[in-house]
């Protein structure tokens, strides 16, 4: 029989030794031992390691929606709405670096390009928060005239930019600093 938090500690191992040494640097026979599983076990959970990938990446954004979704509210002015965003996504990915240096990588793959690409032409099922948000400040004529994808790069990229230099230790992000960030990319985006 096969105990049920296996599943969770082959998705952990994923996550830590992806994070680590990138996809092709982590092996299934790796993710195996570090998670103290026979390879095999894992195939009775994910059919191959790109739905293994795929699964982890679900999970961290999952997470990562439930902190953004904490405290926000669709009833409150626009750059209020904007900002909690934009902090509470800085705050996560600095608290846990293990799942920015996992989604960046992610993102920055073949894996990543294909679902940008799809939620962009509309094909990814419910639009995410951000898109969301980001259609409504352009129909609104809130944000600037520019497609999706640059909004996002202008307002986020910054963030992300940021995140990566706390986690490396080029600078470290108080509060202040973070709220003024966010802020500065509002600036960045706003019409």
């Amino acid at each position: 029989m096969i105990a049920p938090d296996k599943r969770n500690e082959i998705i952990q191992a994923a996550l830590e030794l992806i994070a680590e040494k990138g996809f092709h640097g982590a092996p299934m026979a790796m993710i195996a031992e570090k998670s103290d599983v026979a390879v095999g076990t894992i195939y009775r959970y994910f059919e191959n390691k790109d739905v293994l990938i795929n699964a982890l990446y679900k999970e961290v954004e999952a997470k990562i929606l439930v902190a953004l979704r904490e405290g926000y509210s669709a009833e409150k002015p626009f750059r209020e709405r904007f900002i909690h965003l934009g902090t509470a996504l800085l705050r996560y990915f600095i608290s846990f670096p293990l799942h920015f240096r996992f989604m960046e990588q992610y993102h920055n793959s073949p894996y990543g390009v294909s679902l940008q690409r799809d939620r962009v032409m509309g094909k990814a099922g419910e639009p995410d928060i951000f898109t969301e948000l980001f259609s409504l400040g352009l129909a609104q004529q809130v944000l600037k005239d520019f497609p999706l994808p640059v909004l996002f790069d202008l307002a986020f990229g910054p963030l992300i930019a940021l995140a990566r230099d706390h986690i490396l230790g080029f600078v470290i992000l108080d509060e202040f600093l973070l709220i003024r960030t966010v802020e500065a990319c509002w600036d960045g985006i706003k019409r």
